[in-house]
């Protein structure tokens, strides 16, 4: 390889270089041995529970660590009360649901759970997924048809995308947080049914949407438009109905979208709006009809998590007076932060690029300072 490995990304290696699709591409072997120190940030191995402070498996040897990268926003994974609600269901109810919802996967757990969920929200129904990713995927090709159009943020989640692309529907992106590019998003596609696709808190730069001016925009197009809480639920907001209740505007999505791995600290996802369009998306989002029901111990954990989380501010304040804290201490240390919310998403953090670095390497090498690439951290509890 002649090129500097630096300066390569996985989207350089997509194509196909050999007769068998079953044999990655040398190149990318070669990339990753090249890139070994770098490789070994990914995947770390806890030896512990996912709490702010645990350890790892780091060169064969446990190392204590602060965990900068965790969804566990609430710090809810591990709450006493929790395991317990889930210790209890795993006697009653046993390990797996064994079968998708729509034949014997559902239980008394996942019911009240949908109804828990969709009384929390305000909405008239709510439906359970095995995965956050499945979830938003199965949403978004479950709605959308060939004729229609998906236009989505260009910082939407992969899922968002995904969906929109198993839906065969077309798709279209605006910049960022901007109304403007929206406007013309939407104009390009006119005479057709149009979804705009927005998140409450993004993901990738951890910003809020700009969700008023863009909920003008699509209404003055006459265009649906849904949202992903996934990073928001529970965390923000009064009630913690996320970034929507938080702009005042959640009577203007008639669906909403969020996720059981961030705040409430344990696995799936879930969609809530009115009875008629779930029923529906019941039959069509293809991750819940062909997949196996949350085990019931995961349910029951949601449950007390939901509870905890809603009757509790205390935790939401913390969270934020945390959050605040460390985007100043890392504004004292003259890291350009960017937006006002650190609320960033996993894989390479802080602590990666520098108490977990191999020992020959030096956090100041060029290879760690490429402008596009961004240091995200997870909200601290």
């Amino acid at each position: 390889m002649n090129v500097d490995p630096a300066k390569l990304s996985l989207s350089n290696f997509l194509g196909g270089e050999s007769d068998d699709p079953l044999q990655p591409p040398p190149s990318f072997t070669n990339w990753m041995q090249l890139g070994a120190w770098a490789v070994e940030l990914y995947e770390p191995e806890l030896l512990s529970t996912a709490d702010a402070r645990t350890t790892i498996n780091y060169a064969g040897k446990p190392r204590q660590v602060i965990n900068l990268c965790s969804y566990n926003y609430l710090g809810l994974a591990n709450h006493p009360d929790v395991l317990a609600a889930a210790h209890e269901a795993l006697r009653t109810h046993g390990m797996g649901a064994c079968g998708s919802p729509m034949l014997s996967g559902m239980t008394d757990l996942h019911r009240e759970l949908e109804r828990r969920v969709a009384q929390f929200l305000n909405r008239e129904d709510a439906m359970l997924f095995n995965s956050g990713f499945g979830g938003a995927l199965g949403t978004i090709s479950g709605l959308l048809r060939k004729s229609d159009v998906a236009i989505l943020d260009n910082r939407s989640h992969l899922s968002l995308r995904d969906g929109a692309i198993l839906s065969r529907c077309r798709t279209e992106k605006f910049e960022h947080n901007d109304p403007a590019s929206l406007d013309v998003a939407l104009s390009r596609q006119k005479g057709r049914r149009q979804l705009v696709v927005v998140e409450g808190i993004y993901s990738m730069d951890g910003d809020f949407g700009n969700l008023q001016e863009v909920l003008d925009v699509a209404d003055s197009h006459g265009a649906s438009i849904f949202i992903d809480e996934a990073h928001s639920m529970l965390g923000c907001g009064e009630h913690g109905r996320g970034a929507a209740e938080h702009f005042g505007v959640e009577d203007r999505f008639p669906l909403v979208y969020g996720t059981f791995s961030k705040a409430f600290g344990a696995l799936g996802g879930f969609v809530a709006g009115s009875k008629e369009t779930l029923q529906y998306l019941r039959f069509y989002a293809h991750p819940y009809v062909y997949s196996c029901a949350l085990p019931p111990v995961v349910i029951a954990a949601i449950l007390k998590a939901l509870e905890l989380g809603t009757s509790q501010p205390e935790l939401r304040a913390k969270l934020w007076e945390n959050a605040d804290y460390f985007h100043t201490q890392l504004q004292k240390l003259g890291l350009d932060t960017g937006y006002v919310l650190p609320a960033y998403e996993d894989t390479v953090h802080w602590l990666e690029k520098e108490a977990s670095l191999p020992a020959n390497v030096d956090p100041t090498d060029s290879r760690l300072a490429d402008p596009e690439e961004r240091l995200r951290m997870a909200r601290v509890f």
